[in-house]
């Protein structure tokens, strides 16, 4: 499968365009990541792009959250190991590689990333940076869904938490345009 299949794939399962824009930012996260650590880049963003591909019909059972979507890519030419990096992000398979470990990591950091932006008086990925969202990060309440012991599981793929909001930062300011933000 190729990016431009995976991307009209992900456009067609979502009716929440937030849910889309989620799957972009994990996407570029991913791909960031990916050049950081010297490794396939399109694997690792077609993993990001895909992620989430049955959320809006497992909402509300995550206990199937990725196999449906397994399901979903059988009747794709998807690389196993992306599908096993996806089961990663839900604990649908052990995290044994790079792959499912940055998955796992970079999944929750765009929610945090997002809501620090709009805290932002413009609401802007470009007017925010890394002490920003580390002054957020420290507080319990803010963007409550952002898992932060599986965002500082960025460290079992040897990035300290400033290098690895550093590049998801930046992963996202370059999409902003598409994240409307």
């Amino acid at each position: 499968m190729d990016r431009e299949e995976a991307y009209k794939l992900a456009k067609s399962r979502f009716k929440n365009k937030n849910l889309f824009k989620h799957v972009l930012a994990v996407e570029a996260v991913m791909r960031e990541l990916a050049v950081h650590l010297k490794e396939d880049e399109d694997k690792w963003g077609l993993a990001g792009l895909l992620h989430d591909l049955d959320y809006e019909e497992t909402v509300d059972d995550p206990d199937r959250h990725t196999l449906v979507t397994e399901q979903i890519l059988e009747d794709f030419d998807v690389d196993e190991e992306i599908i096993t990096a996806i089961k990663c992000h839900n604990d649908k398979a052990p995290r044994e590689s790079n792959f499912g470990k940055a998955i796992y990591a970079a999944d929750p950091v765009t929610g945090l990333i997002v809501a620090a932006a709009l805290m932002h008086p413009d609401k802007k990925l470009r007017s925010i940076d890394v002490p920003f969202i580390l002054r957020r990060f420290k507080e319990k309440r803010f963007a409550m869904g952002a898992n932060r012991e599986q965002i500082k599981t960025c460290s079992e793929i040897g990035l300290d938490l400033d290098t690895f909001l550093d590049i998801s930062l930046r992963a996202m300011q370059k999409i902003d345009r598409e994240l409307g933000l």
